[in-house]
């Protein structure tokens, strides 16, 4: 592990250590305050000077969420925040020193913040508004449609300052690694005794095995798999295609056991400081929070079971164990999945080319390398091939059979990340079209030869289906005749 790293780890375990301390702050003013200098002082141990793009960018997304009418706040603050990544990536064009990858991750996360509360102080204001034009309505036409319901959080959004928006977007909790958690949780914190009876404890404990287990695997892994060795000339000259090809097995499995470890971390500090905790009945999910109304449960807030769903990022065993590609992205960083979904996908005017904007987006956000586009815009070309042979072969495929596909499923799920998520690790062109060729780019032929081969049986299909389909209308139409006849 490099020093940077090693300074990674050790501000997450002392994050995961600060919760138990800032849980016991009764004064919620206090703790909002210390909750945020803990994060500030998280930042720039991590990043330095770098921290003053973190600090400028959030007083740019700022200014365009207050002062930006409603109606375009979210379309100015999104373009600032995300324009922004363009110059702090390629900062080093500029003279100045390149900015470290975990200052990126930092702000990538505060990207999401900022622009997130931008996109829902305008969906507040789009409920106000419908609310008082059908109160007009209302006063014309007795017979009129019900009240749009708004809450007080629809009203608390179009007065933020930007303290809040500041305090909201350093607090400590998710600074580093995430998770991303809309405004209203951040609110619910301080304003909800959730907090002070959920599990924190055991929590945190089941967590922490879990994440010594993910890094445990990472460590053996990698000592027996290095990345480094894929982009060494002996790799090229001294190992077989089938070797290279095999290799991006354990590629992967390294990359998600590191990425497994640092988002358990994160999560057990969202856990030990009680943060993102809700009833049961809430129905909260991952990153969007309570989907049911849980305001009156703060009443007997003692009496209910918890859990820390809304901050769950990725629901790793679901991940492992799904079947298909498609699955296995929807368990995938659920919380910036939710972001993406809810202000991408959903506002995205072209309905048609809502997907392919809305993995362009993720691509982008995740930076500027060719690996991220091999990677993240190879799905697109997968998931409709996946589709296509679910419907030929597993959708009516019953029993033994029905296994057997699934497992063959699997393992193209499991073949198919890796062979992308390999171009994700190697980054660069060179390095990416250096192992590619060198397997003579026999993923993309195979999964063009697939959808060849899929659109052919699916052409066989149909018709074998409108022959059927005739076939039965013909001997309805007889015997309809012979009944007649009779």
């Amino acid at each position: 592990m490099s020093l940077d790293d090693v300074i990674y780890v050790i501000c997450l375990l002392a994050c995961i250590g600060a919760g138990n301390y800032v849980k016991k702050i009764r004064d919620e003013t206090q703790r909002k305050t210390l909750c945020s200098v803990l994060g500030i002082l998280v930042v720039v141990v991590v990043s330095g000077f770098h921290s003053l793009h973190c600090a400028i960018s959030v007083a740019l997304g700022t200014v365009c969420v207050l002062l930006v009418h409603p109606s375009q706040c979210h379309l100015v603050t999104f373009g600032v925040m995300f324009g922004y990544l363009v110059f702090f990536r390629l900062v080093y064009l500029f003279g100045l020193p390149a900015v470290p990858g975990h200052t990126n991750m930092i702000q990538m996360l505060l990207t999401l913040k900022v622009s997130g509360i931008a996109f829902e102080r305008n969906a507040a204001w789009k409920r106000l508004r419908a609310r008082d034009e059908q109160e007009k309505n209302t006063e014309r036409d007795v017979n009129s449609e019900p009240s749009i319901e708004i809450t007080d959080y629809d009203v608390e959004l179009q007065q933020l300052s930007a303290t809040e928006i500041l305090l909201y977007s350093f607090n400590y909790v998710g600074i580093l690694t995430g998770p991303y958690y809309r405004y209203r949780t951040y609110r619910d914190y301080f304003e909800m005794p959730f907090k002070d009876h959920a599990p924190s404890v055991q929590a945190t404990i089941e967590q922490l095995k879990w994440a010594g287990f993910y890094c445990s695997l990472y460590l053996l892994a990698n000592y027996i798999w290095p990345l480094d060795y894929a982009m060494s000339d002996e790799f090229y000259n001294d190992r077989s295609v089938l070797y290279r090809l095999l290799y991006v097995w354990p590629t992967f499995f390294i990359f998600r056991a590191r990425i497994y470890t640092g988002l358990t971390l994160s999560e057990c500090v969202c856990t030990m400081a009680g943060f993102g905790a809700y009833p049961d009945e809430a129905d909260a999910t991952n990153g969007e929070g309570p989907r049911k109304r849980y305001q009156h449960l703060k009443r007997d807030a003692d009496k209910h079971n918890y859990n820390f769903t809304t901050i769950v990022n990725t629901r790793v065993g679901d991940v492992e164990r799904c079947w298909t590609f498609r699955e296995g992205m929807k368990h995938w960083n659920v919380c910036v999945q939710y972001w993406l979904a809810v202000n991408v996908y959903k506002l995205f005017p072209i309905k048609k080319y809502r997907t392919l904007a809305t993995f362009l987006c993720s691509a982008y956000w995740h930076g500027f390398r060719p690996g991220h586009y091999f990677c993240i815009m190879g799905a697109p070309i997968y998931v409709p091939l996946e589709d296509m042979w679910h419907k030929l072969v597993r959708k009516d495929a019953t029993g033994t059979r029905r296994t057997v596909i699934d497992v063959l499923f699997w393992i193209c799920k499991w073949w198919a990340f890796s062979y992308l998520g390999t171009a994700f690790l190697l980054s660069s062109f060179d390095s990416i079209w250096r192992f590619y060729s060198s397997v003579y780019h026999i993923g993309y032929i195979s999964w063009a030869v697939l959808v060849a081969l899929g659109l052919y049986l699916t052409k066989l299909k149909k018709a074998a289906e409108r022959r059927a389909k005739r076939a039965a209308d013909a001997a309805g139409d007889a015997s309809e005749m012979k009944q007649k006849a009779q």
